[in-house]
């Protein structure tokens, strides 16, 4: 089969690889009818995963049909149309219990797939813990509705839920690439007084005003002060960093009002520092991590009732032969792109 391969730093290839097998009873193999390209796969490519498996099949965000089951998988059967988590847990550890299931302890829990295993820009894909990985897509649910489903989705209304959005509140999210406009529409659920998203690139403040034109829009030379005169309490009540910039982190907690709650979800490339000295007085809550992805039938249902559409976040679609053009325009932001997705005849 093909499969988008990471050589080397700095280096995909679309090789030929063996059809994966599975290797255990609570595996399920799924052919892959669509994928997406990530920024966190650009990540990697780059050598800014120090987790990721030289000669991995790359890509996490996935849809397809169930092939194959291991003899413990129970809730897929074969012919199922899944979308896949990016998330790989056990469901029987501490923090799988506890909904933390980006830390899951098994050796392969959290962020596997397309990282420390084979992952999704492929015709086949091996899901181990399948009962807990797969999520049955809705029949009315096309696979471009489900396509972000297990993780930037997934990611949006985690962040959204750990952010303790309240009706009154001012919400200030900064970025607005896709797990930025994802974490948007599962914030604009929580339905709060206003929502302001802060974005630097036009096309993106275009893209943004668009399609959700009740949302306060600026650019980060202007946001300090928008925040300040669309909030009653001299800042956000909840901040959403999506954009991952050392500019980015700062701006978050200086666009907070004091006692605010401040959610980090971006991958940042070095490490960021909290001055203290700066902040002291603010009072501030810090939220950061890796998306705990258990929400999937939640978002599958709300998609199915019409509540979520991410399809427009779908500006380009590639065949799986051609990933490698596909790569470029998204690496390079060529043509507005947003998101592309890898289709497999």
């Amino acid at each position: 089969m093909l499969a988008c391969t990471y050589t080397r730093p700095g280096v995909f290839e679309l090789k030929e690889k063996n059809k994966p097998q599975i290797l255990d009873s609570k595996d399920a193999i799924v052919r892959v009818t669509m994928s997406s390209i990530c920024t966190s796969d650009i990540h990697i490519k780059h050598g800014s995963v120090p987790k990721a498996v030289s000669g991995i099949t790359v890509g996490h965000e996935m849809v397809g049909i169930v092939e194959d089951v291991g003899s413990d998988v129970k809730n897929v059967k074969v012919g199922d149309r899944v979308s896949v988590n990016v998330e790989t847990f056990c469901g029987e550890c501490f923090f799988c219990k506890n909904g933390y299931v980006n830390n899951c302890e098994d050796k392969n829990g959290g962020w596997a797939l397309g990282c420390r295993i084979d992952g999704a820009q492929a015709e086949y894909v091996r899901v181990p813990f399948a009962n807990n990985g797969l999520n049955k897509i809705p029949e009315t649910v096309t696979d471009e509705q489900a396509l972000f489903t297990g993780d930037i989705l997934a990611t949006g209304f985690w962040a959204v839920r750990i952010s303790d959005i309240k009706e009154e509140d001012t919400v200030l999210i900064i970025g607005a690439g896709p797990t930025g406009i994802c974490t948007l529409l599962c914030a604009m659920l929580k339905n709060p007084k206003k929502i302001i998203c802060c974005e630097k690139d036009q096309i993106r403040r275009d893209f943004v005003k668009k399609h959700y034109p009740q949302i306060i829009v600026t650019e980060p030379d202007n946001c300090l002060e928008v925040v300040k005169k669309e909030s009653e309490h001299k800042g956000a009540d909840v901040v959403l960093e999506v954009a991952g910039s050392e500019e980015t982190f700062q701006m978050a907690w200086q666009s907070a009002r004091p006692n605010a709650i401040v959610t980090i979800v971006a991958l940042y490339d070095k490490p960021m520092v909290l001055p203290l000295p700066d902040m002291y007085g603010k009072n501030l809550t810090f939220k950061t991590g890796g998306v705990d992805g258990c929400d999937c039938d939640e978002i599958l249902s709300l998609i199915e009732q019409g509540k979520i559409d991410t399809t427009p976040l779908i500006t380009h679609k590639y065949q799986l032969r051609d990933i490698e053009d596909a790569y470029k325009v998204f690496e390079e932001k060529l043509e507005n792109v947003i998101k592309i997705a890898i289709v497999n005849e």
